[in-house]
């Protein structure tokens, strides 16, 4: 999906570092990946297993292994998109991902305070 079909205005912006963006569509209830010059759209679980794919990635194996690749495929099953990454994509994106949910989680803590001090 490229980002013309997409309003960004009325994306949240989740979190964003060198390598790209995660958005968050309240309004379609999805989350928008932005990396590698590819903009695609996920429900909340594919982005999860996306994330997990990714970290299961052996970066180290990638760069010293003389018998393997330079690039991993990186999908899984029911994913429409695939990327193709190096090692130092696979560390970008793990970075943005981590990012991504780390900020999931510390919006879930606030929200949790937040209702305790009203309850």
């Amino acid at each position: 999906m490229e980002k013309a079909c997409v309003d960004l205005n009325q994306l949240i912006n989740v979190f964003t570092d060198a390598s790209g963006a995660v958005y968050q569509s309240d309004k379609l209830n999805c989350l928008y990946l932005d990396f590698g010059g590819k903009f695609a759209r996920f429900n909340c679980n594919a982005l999860l297993k996306f994330k997990q794919a990714v970290e299961r990635i052996d970066v180290e194996d990638m760069l010293l292994s003389s018998d393997r690749s330079d690039y991993e495929l990186v999908t899984f099953n029911g994913c429409e998109h695939i990327y193709l990454l190096n090692a130092v994509e696979v560390i970008s994106l793990r970075s943005l991902l981590q990012g991504a949910f780390t900020m999931f989680r510390l919006n879930h803590l606030i929200n949790d305070c937040l209702y305790r001090l009203v309850s």
